[in-house]
């Protein structure tokens, strides 16, 4: 059948000062993990993910995810600021995959502000394009363009995504087929 992984981001800008971020990996409907940023920590709801990655890529994936979250809101609320952006304001983020029944596969990255579409990954094209042309959306646009999780962003998408779902396929095959 069609496998789709996603790993999905929540992050609130209360003001300033405090900001609330949640991270989620999903396999279709099931909770995999996710990220508990107190401790900076990948926690894993099935027992079988573990065996997905070695104990050190899982690590290096821990620290990227700190670095990642860390940057993304010093800059946002960096931009926020400097653009007048008014607080509170929450950035949504999805990334994954979809594996068809073909072995052929579809990547995708989105943001959303408020509840809206804000930007997309062109995966062909390795840029993001936004919804609607506004002095955030632009700052946000070149920020990400510019900034090295764009690289990481291609390097998931177009190299480990499906490698990850077929490893995940693989181990959880019994929690897949009960649902």
């Amino acid at each position: 059948g069609t496998f789709t992984i996603r790993l999905l981001q929540t992050t609130t800008f209360q003001n300033t000062s405090f900001v609330e971020m949640e991270g989620l990996g999903l396999l279709e409907d099931i909770k995999l993990g996710y990220l508990d940023t107190h401790t900076w920590s990948i926690h894993l709801y099935q027992p079988w993910v573990r065996s997905v990655l070695p104990q050190a890529d899982w690590d290096t994936f821990e620290k990227l995810l700190k670095v990642y979250f860390q940057e993304f809101n010093h800059l946002i609320n960096k931009g926020s600021m400097e653009r007048d952006i008014p607080y509170p304001f929450v950035a949504q983020g999805m990334a994954g995959c979809v594996l068809y029944p073909h072995k052929t596969s579809q990547a995708f990255a989105y943001m959303g502000y408020n509840g809206q579409d804000f930007l997309s990954f062109d995966t062909k094209n390795a840029t993001w394009t936004f919804s609607k042309d506004t002095k955030f959306s632009r700052y946000v646009q070149s920020l990400f363009q510019n900034y090295t999780s764009s690289d990481m962003l291609e390097i998931f998408i177009n190299d480990s995504c499906v490698h990850e779902v077929k490893m995940l396929l693989h181990y959880g095959r019994a929690a897949l087929e009960r649902q």
